[in-house]
């Protein structure tokens, strides 16, 4: 995709967040405005920095990497971004993501019909085992802490 492209899904999928987030955590599309316009800028710096930096490093890797550094409690200003994105709720940012993966995957449907009757074994494979470890973990942390 050409990067003018990505910016314009980026907005897309920003305005569908800030209107689930509206609806699912009360918060309003003003208040919830500058976090979002916060998360767009990462994402748009980490892509260009995936693009214009050398070599293989994908670009979540520096959206990452500029997230962590301007949310840093001694970086100036962080106390702000993190007041600005607790506004914007996860489940807000996934749903969009989640429908545009789905889109995606649905127009390669004839490439998954070819892996056939297999990748549904090992979806539920992982599907059941990442239950089962998240479970099994949660029980001993919760264990560990005291509060079973």
């Amino acid at each position: 995709m050409k990067f003018t492209e990505v910016v314009a899904v980026l907005i897309i999928v920003a305005a569908m967040s800030l209107v689930g987030n509206m609806v699912g955590s009360g918060n309003g599309i003003v208040e919830s405005l500058p976090g979002m316009v916060f998360l767009v800028g990462l994402c748009v710096a980490g892509i260009a920095l995936g693009k214009v930096i050398p070599g293989n490093i994908p670009s979540v890797a520096w959206i990452v990497l500029i997230g962590c550094i301007l949310t840093y409690p001694t970086f100036p200003g962080a106390e702000v971004f993190s007041g600005w994105v607790k506004k914007v709720n996860f489940l807000a940012l996934t749903t969009p993501i989640l429908a545009y993966a789905g889109l995606a995957l649905g127009k390669d449907l004839d490439l998954l019909k070819k892996t056939g009757w297999r990748i549904v074994v090992v979806s539920i494979v992982v599907f059941v085992g990442t239950y089962v470890c998240s479970a099994l973990i949660a029980q001993g942390v919760l264990g560990l802490t005291g509060q079973l």
